[in-house]
């Protein structure tokens, strides 16, 4: 992991776990774009290597939003559960179009097999493998983290309220 990524996550974040679950997508767009050179039984190369940095940029992306939704969501008086289940909410459909706007468009590159293809299809295929299953993967994966470690956190919890002073001897409770 490049450690200026981590620098600029945290001076974003001012959280080492926060900025750590922005990454979180990472493996799961990894793993989309491994799968997808797989079953086409294309090779690694130059060109596929440009598709995972450009997965990479996208995950990134996707989970700092995520993230950031979820640290403003309490500050309207969410709980914390609620304030995750609003996050998740808010970013899936822009998350999802995205991805899917991304495999509509690359899907003719990485099926094509005229002059050319050598050098398209593999970024394509990563791009449209990982698209597929990294954002949604994200959904699901990073709001279970982020309330398995960061749930607890005292800045994002409700307040409580303090109890009223008893009224007065004599004074009758309104």
């Amino acid at each position: 992991m490049p450690k200026p990524l981590v620098v600029l996550l945290y001076s974003l974040f001012n959280s080492l776990r926060d900025s750590l679950l922005a990454l979180t997508g990472i493996p799961f767009a990894v793993a989309g774009g491994i799968l997808a050179l797989y079953f086409t039984g294309l090779d690694f190369s130059i060109s596929a290597a440009i598709g995972f940095i450009s997965l990479f940029g996208v995950s990134v992306m996707d989970g700092i939003l995520m993230i950031t939704y979820y640290n403003q969501a309490p500050r309207g008086g969410m709980g914390v559960l609620e304030a995750m289940y609003h996050a998740a909410e808010q970013r899936m459909r822009p998350m999802l179009m995205t991805a899917l706007s991304a495999c509509i468009g690359l899907f003719p590159a990485a099926i094509s097999t005229g002059i050319g293809s050598q050098v398209q299809r593999p970024l394509a295929t990563v791009v449209v493998g990982g698209m597929l299953i990294g954002p949604v993967m994200l959904l699901l994966v990073v709001p279970a983290l982020r309330m398995m470690f960061l749930g607890g956190d005292d800045h994002h919890e409700e307040h409580p309220t303090t109890p009223a002073a008893p009224a007065p001897e004599g004074a009758s409770a309104p």
